[in-house]
């Protein structure tokens, strides 16, 4: 005996819906021949009569009331599968976890993340802000899809993609005399109110000795452990400071006016992928975006152009 195929149930199930041949055969986009057959070799298959007819009409018997109780679950279930295939194809439900430095979650991510979830509106995101050295023991640990450092070395057990290369940049508050400069130099800063960053913090140190070297007396009136921290002092006027050009950019025109500094203070931003964790299309999509929106922020730099 012929197997019951699925076109058979698709039949079946577009008649019970619609209630009749010639509806049925539009739903199906075929002819009302064609579906009258069909059913009827599909009744014959199950050797069950699902059907009465009267007067050109079809009437459900209790068989077929019955065997469309338990298509409908089964139609249901197909949907559901088609409904997460779609999800799957659309990152619906997808999630994507992503370790960075502080700065990172602050001055870089929200405005990369914005245009994706427009894309991708269903798709969840879990931004981990941590500092290394425990960032790049948990991108080792294959923890996260992602992860964004300044870090030129490659943690084990990943790959290194260098995302952004800048230079960090000079922030002084609205109507200071160095803001009518388009370049500022160490001399510059010979006598002026410093806020800086910690001590144990890479880039002060690599400043401090910067300014050493030029014999330039900083006054250092604040320290603290952000640069958001740093672009929110100099905006209420605290003093002037050389600080990355991500956070830079998020206090630009609010109170802060951004200037190149005359020695490059590199800044680099580098995408880690763990190399042990499966890579899904929404990790790819995710890193695709990054690389093209983070060099579009770049261009927000004229001051770093020379």
């Amino acid at each position: 005996m012929p197997a019951v195929n699925l076109r058979h149930i698709e039949i079946f199930h577009a008649v019970m819906t619609t209630g009749n041949l010639t509806e049925a055969a539009q739903m199906l986009h075929t002819s009302q021949p064609t579906v009258s057959r069909e059913l009827a070799r599909f009744e014959k298959v199950l050797g069950l009569t699902l059907f009465e007819r009267t007067r050109g009409r079809l009437h459900p018997t209790v068989q077929g009331l019955r065997l469309f109780e338990e298509v409908q679950r089964s139609w249901y279930g197909l949907d559901r599968i088609v409904s997460a295939a779609e999800s799957l194809r659309e990152f619906r439900q997808g999630e994507l976890s992503i370790v960075c430095l502080p700065v990172f979650s602050q001055s870089l991510l929200p405005q990369l993340i914005q245009p994706f979830l427009a894309r991708y509106p269903d798709v969840n995101l879990t931004i981990v802000p941590q500092e290394s050295p425990l960032l790049e023991e948990w991108l080792s640990a294959q923890r996260h899809d992602l992860g964004l450092t300044e870090t030129l070395a490659t943690p084990a057990g990943t790959e290194r993609t260098e995302l952004l290369s800048l230079d960090e940049v000079c922030v002084l508050p609205e109507g200071h005399r160095l803001a009518s400069k388009s370049v500022l130099t160490p001399a510059d800063f010979h006598g002026e109110n410093y806020i800086s960053l910690s001590q144990t913090d890479s880039y002060r140190q690599l400043l401090d000795t910067l300014f050493l070297e030029h014999q330039v007396k900083r006054r250092m009136v604040v320290e603290t452990h952000s640069a958001a921290s740093i672009c929110a002092m100099v905006r209420a006027g605290v003093g002037i400071a050389v600080v990355n050009p991500l956070t830079a950019l998020d206090y630009s025109g609010s109170g802060i006016v951004i200037r190149r500094f005359s020695i490059s203070v590199p800044f680099t931003v580098s995408l880690i992928r763990p190399l042990h964790r499966p890579v899904s299309a929404l990790v790819q999509a995710f890193t695709e975006h990054l690389v093209a929106h983070s060099h579009q922020l770049a261009q927000r730099l004229p001051e770093q152009e020379n």
